[in-house]
Formats: C-alpha cells, structure tokens, sequence
C-alpha cells in the first residue's frame, strides 16, 4: 500500500495463533488485560481445525493451509463446525501470503521421488506442492470465485499483498478481497527459516533473542474499497459498515509532533519480539491487531509499520474518522455501551503502547 493508493475499509479481521498469549504481552503494554474477548480462548492448532471448519474436506490439507482457514472463517464470522454452502462469488478475490507454507509437503513429495518414483507419491499429497495450494484452497472451500493471488515475496509479504489488494478494487477487478497470511512452522520450514535469519536483517537486532522462531498461525482482513468525501471521511458506502475499520498509508518520515501513540512494528509494541515470527504473514498480524485495538479496544489510530524499506505505514484508524495528530491515538468508544474503568483503561494504553 503506497500514497498513491485509496483508503481500504476492512469489514473483518482475525488473528488465528495458536500457542500465543496474546493477552499477558498486551496487559503489560495496555496496563491490563485486554477488554475484548478476542485475545482469549482456545485457538485450535492444525490438527484440531475441524473445531472450527468441520470435518467435512480437511483430509490432506497441510497445517499452512488449514491456519489459512481458520483465519478467514474467524473473519467472516461463521459459526464453528459449519462449512459455507453459499453458491460461489465472482466479486471476492483472494490474495494469500506465504513463504514457507508448503514447504514441509515439497521437501516430503521430492524425497518420495527419489526413493519411489512417481508411483511413491499419493494423490493426495500432490496437490500440495503448488505454490498456489493456500490461495486456491481458500478460494475453492468458501467460493470466492474472483482473482486469486498466492504472494511469497519474503518478509514483505504481507504488504505486498495489501498493496495487490488495493489495486485490484481500484481496478474494480473485484469488490472485496480477502487478504490472508499464514505459516507453519514444521521442521522444513523452521530450518529454512532459522538458517536464513542470519541473511536478513532488521529483526535480530530489536529482540533478546539470537533470533525469533518461526510460529505457527494465520491472520486475515476482509477489504473493500472506502469511498471518501472532500474531508476525507467516509462517504456514504463506508457509514452504513457498522463493524468496519479504515486503513492508509500514512507519512514517511512522520512530520514533527504528528507521530500516533500507539503504533505496532519495529519502534513500537512489536509482535515479533514478543511472539516470534509469522514470516510472511507478519504485516497482516500486525494489521489485524490494530483492527482489534480500534474496534474492540477502542482506540481510535494506530499505526503499523513494516521492516525498513518495505515502504510507508499503514494508518489504522476507526471508520468515520479523520487521522490527524498523535492525540488521535486516545480511546474513543463511540457508539458503544462501554464502562467508565474500560475508557480510563484504554486511556492509559495509549501513552503506554511504544
């Protein structure tokens, strides 16, 4: 997502980690737990997908895969245990990031190959060796009848994505897209990924660690383009999205005194510090955390910022308003019936969350 691009309105978001707690890192940023339930619960790994998805269609899928879906079906809101049967939908493109999603099923097929030959190699397992395996399954399992678009273009992934995104509604190629990133972090991919974190720079120096592993999880958000007025704020196609954030690419560098409070990404509260390393997904888990501040936290901006290089940062901010100075990172729960202690709470947050 660059400055020449529109404003996207994010209709749904997930974070789909398992194994992370999300709320102990948060509470001690916010100066308490999290309000929302969203960082709670039992998030189902890999093999207990079925939770969440249903049985039906999860033979052979690989553990990349299956996050991928958790994550979009959090986002969509369904009900767990029920797989969508809605006719399919041309209008919705799908663009997934992942570097090493597969990669576990590659390595497995070509080790096959050269013990067996072709005859080794189950039917079932094949399909999983396309680069394309995540993109098109999260297509093909909820109907998304659009463009479909598989990104692994290193850490920058997920950015990348979001830029792909924006340009296909500016396109009108589709009306929604959902944007997914995901990574499994099974002993292929870990090795790759810890062998190659002394080519890359960025994140070792900003953690404790000699270098963060790779995770296991998905994040997802739902995007439609956000139709402005003069003033900047939403026009009428973005007023009647009740439960909807706004995301734009914000200045860079960030003009004197103008820099958000609250800000996620290196500089500020930063996920892979503190949870390890989704990889190519990581600018998505990052996005989809600022959506739950805004919507569920009720902040009213933050700012994610990628590696250095990878381009401006993204405002996050709650539909309707106008980013504007750093005051704008205070909690505003408008429109919601929230208590006196959970505003004086997020108040706090906002100066505490760097």
């Amino acid at each position: 997502m660059s400055a020449g691009l529109p404003g996207l309105l994010a209709t749904g978001w997930s974070l789909h980690l398992p194994g992370t707690d999300l709320r102990a890192a948060l509470a001690a940023r916010l100066g308490g737990p999290p309000a929302g339930d969203w960082a709670s619960g039992d998030v189902p790994p890999p093999e207990r997908a079925a939770a969440l998805l249903g049985r039906k269609g999860l033979l052979a899928k690989e553990p990349a895969t299956r996050m991928a879906l958790c994550a979009v079906h959090r986002a969509l809101r369904l009900p767990a245990g029920q797989r969508p049967r809605s006719p399919v939908v041309p209008g919705t493109a799908v663009v997934a990031c992942s570097n090493l999603g597969n990669v576990g099923t590659v390595a497995a097929v070509a080790r096959q190959l050269a013990a067996e030959g072709g005859r080794g190699v189950s039917i079932l397992d094949a399909p999983n060796v396309s680069s394309n395996v995540i993109a098109s399954t999260v297509a093909l399992w909820f109907g998304f009848g659009g463009p479909n678009l598989m990104v692994c273009s290193g850490r920058a992934a997920g950015r990348h994505g979001l830029r792909l995104a924006a340009l296909l509604l500016a396109a009108r190629r589709a009306g929604r897209v959902v944007l997914v990133g995901a990574e499994a972090a099974d002993d292929v991919a870990s090795a790759l990924h810890r062998d190659g974190g002394s080519r890359r720079s960025g994140i070792k120096e900003r953690t404790a660690a000699p270098w963060p592993a790779l995770r296991t999880g998905a994040a997802c958000l739902v995007l439609e383009a956000a139709a402005s007025g003069p003033d900047g704020t939403l026009g009428a196609a973005g007023r009647t999205l009740g439960h909807s954030v706004l995301l734009r690419p914000g200045p860079e560098p960030w003009p004197d005194g103008t820099r958000p409070r609250l800000s996620i990404g290196p500089g500020g509260f930063d996920p892979v510090a503190h949870w390890g390393d989704w990889y190519g997904a990581q600018d998505i888990v990052a996005l989809a955390l600022a959506a739950h501040l805004i919507a569920d936290e009720g902040h009213r901006l933050v700012a994610v910022s990628g590696e250095p290089g990878g381009g401006p940062p993204v405002l996050v901010s709650a539909a309707g308003s106008v980013p504007g100075s750093a005051a704008d990172g205070a909690p505003a729960r408008a429109g919601q019936a929230a208590r006196a202690d959970e505003t004086a709470r997020a108040g706090q947050a906002a100066g505490r969350l760097r």
